[in-house]
């Protein structure tokens, strides 16, 4: 059920966004603090993939059937 306010309706991400947005976030995580390779996140590019994650998690909360 959306949640109205401000003329427009909150609703909940889907799983396979909230989870491709975690997945992302936990991995730019593991680079930045961890120094984790991974060959798609360089480590100047972090606050990018983390950026992606959070646009992509609140896409999902605005846009319904996301």
């Amino acid at each position: 059920m959306p949640f109205r306010r401000g003329g427009f309706a909150l609703t909940p991400p889907s799983v396979v966004i909230f989870v491709i947005s975690f997945i992302l976030a936990v991995l730019a995580l593991l680079v930045r603090y961890a120094h984790v390779s991974v060959p798609v996140i360089n480590a100047s590019r972090v606050f990018d993939v983390l950026a992606i994650a959070y646009v992509l998690l609140a896409a999902g909360v605005l846009i319904r059937r996301i």
